[in-house]
């Protein structure tokens, strides 16, 4: 269960314009609110129907008093303009506008009109500058809006959960990793804090958490959790000392946001210093709710929250790490599943990935990269073990992350895909990926608009939700894998097979 992210409650609140007749608005209200309960989508129906400004103040009020904390503000007419907007003016959480379709009645005194309003409503939030979600056909019947709904629910959450959402780093980054290094200023940008610390803050703190009481059930937790010859039952209460100290620091350290995420340095020095990789604590951690990037990544740490949000469910962060080898192709690929070699990649990370997103053979492992280079060769591993490792399990996925470039621009990249039921036969946690057109994606997006390494997962299709949420940020560039006949501004035509 997630426990970092917020519980929306919807509230709704039906306008009417004074020369159209208020009942057919009240009466279309109640019939979305009826829509929403048969599909299990819970909302306050708001009494007060919107015709004027002080109707607006009683409106916002009555869904305040209610625990709203977001809004449906549905046209059942062609709405009046100036108090419809001030809705989203006056409350304080996202808004999602919606007007209804004919056919419930007459059209000489059941006509609404609302598709004629939702225009001006949508002219007059351009107006006030004023931030609203207006879905992609915005108008329908009851059922259509209530489906509008139950999609306006995970943008909401997200929405929500940046506005109160605090990144808490450990650095500095690694040296060569200025991918990683990012311009704090879109954090601001879309509401989000960031605390920023030395990794030896939180080794002053790691120390101070030496023989906590809650140590031995975390490490019955982690026993539970692997199961038998799955971990290193000596290395357990360091790692549940880690575990420990990170939550204790988001308690004492959120301030006034509700919720936190991680950036933190997780190599060269932190091994030798802490006596173990710190991968399986963070895997433990993002299960939960709370992400955990590795070397100092904001704003993947930002998507991971981002994605978690979105899907209601846990995430990872992995390199966009390796191609897969043409034999691999040949033997697992081709022909079983409908992908060219381009289209296919590894994604990898040194342990990061909830146990719960991992094939059945699992297990905490030793960091592979770091053993050659930190400790004698030759030698059995010692304090680079710590990783959770094992193939990625087959599932379709979403590939994404939102980021501020050097010039201090959010940009974002959403790609659909799967990980696909292939034995990678290779080390950390890790999978065989697969996106349509990945090629092109590579090269076009991620090379061409100088993206970093690390992308974000989500464990199913969730790029819709995504896009809306990242156009409701204002991020003017959201870019995808384009399909062949869609060329990328800067594929060569010429080069093109």
């Amino acid at each position: 269960m997630l426990t970092n992210i917020p519980e929306v409650k919807l509230g709704i609140i039906a306008v009417s314009r004074d020369c159209f007749i208020i009942s057919l608005s009240e009466r279309r209200r109640a019939a979305v609110a009826a829509a929403c309960k048969a599909i299990g989508t819970d909302i306050y129906e708001c009494p007060v129907t919107v015709e004027n400004e002080k109707d607006m103040l009683k409106a916002v009020e009555d869904v305040k008093s209610a625990g709203c904390n977001a809004l449906v503000v549905f046209l059942g007419n062609f709405g009046p303009e100036t108090p419809e907007t001030l809705i989203a003016k006056n409350f304080d959480g996202p808004c999602m506008y919606a007007a209804a379709a004919e056919g419930d009645g007459d059209l000489i005194n059941g006509r609404g009109d609302a598709y004629c309003g939702m225009l001006n409503c949508s002219y007059n939030l351009g107006m006030r500058h004023l931030k609203a979600f207006i879905p992609e056909y915005p108008v329908g019947t009851a059922e259509d809006v209530a489906k509008m709904i139950a999609e306006f629910t995970p943008i909401a959450r997200t929405l929500i959960g940046l506005s109160k959402l605090k990144i808490i780093t450990f650095g500095p980054r690694p040296q060569d990793f200025f991918a990683c290094n990012a311009p704090i200023k879109g954090l601001y940008e879309i509401g989000v804090e960031v605390e920023e610390n030395s990794e030896l803050d939180l080794l002053v703190a790691y120390k101070a958490h030496a023989g906590d009481p809650r140590i031995p059930d975390i490490c019955a937790g982690m026993a539970k959790e692997m199961g038998e010859g799955c971990y290193y039952p000596e290395m357990s209460e360091r790692m549940a000392q880690l575990e420990i100290t990170l939550l204790d620091w988001a308690e004492a350290h959120k301030g006034s946001r509700e919720y936190v995420a991680f950036a933190d340095k997780c190599w060269p020095a932190f091994p030798e210093a802490f006596g173990f990789e710190p991968c399986y604590v963070n895997s433990r951690l993002v299960s939960r709710g709370i992400p955990v990037s590795c070397e100092v990544d904001i704003y993947g740490a930002l998507s991971e929250y981002i994605g978690m949000c979105v899907s209601g469910d846990t995430v990872t962060l992995l390199d966009i790490n390796n191609s897969v080898p043409a034999s691999l192709y040949e033997e697992d690929i081709k022909g079983k599943f409908d992908y060219q070699l381009t289209d296919t990649f590894m994604g990898f990370h040194c342990g990061n990935t909830p146990s719960c997103k991992l094939c059945a053979d699992r297990a905490v492992k030793y960091q592979l990269i770091q053993h050659r280079l930190l400790e004698p060769a030759g030698s059995d591993p010692d304090f680079t073990r710590g990783t959770l490792e094992g193939d990625i399990a087959a599932s379709d996925i979403t590939f994404y992350r939102l980021q501020c470039d050097s010039d201090g621009i959010l940009r974002a990249y959403i790609a659909q895909g799967e990980v696909l039921p292939v034995k990678t036969r290779s080390f950390g946690g890790i999978g065989v990926f697969a996106i349509p057109e990945m090629g092109r994606f590579y090269r076009h997006v991620l090379i061409q608009k100088r993206y970093p390494h690390h992308g974000a997962v989500a464990f199913g299709h969730y790029g819709k939700a995504l896009f809306e949420v990242f156009k409701y940020l204002g991020v003017q560039d959201i870019a995808y894998n384009q399909p062949k006949n869609l060329p990328y501004p800067t594929e060569n035509p010429w080069a093109r097979g």
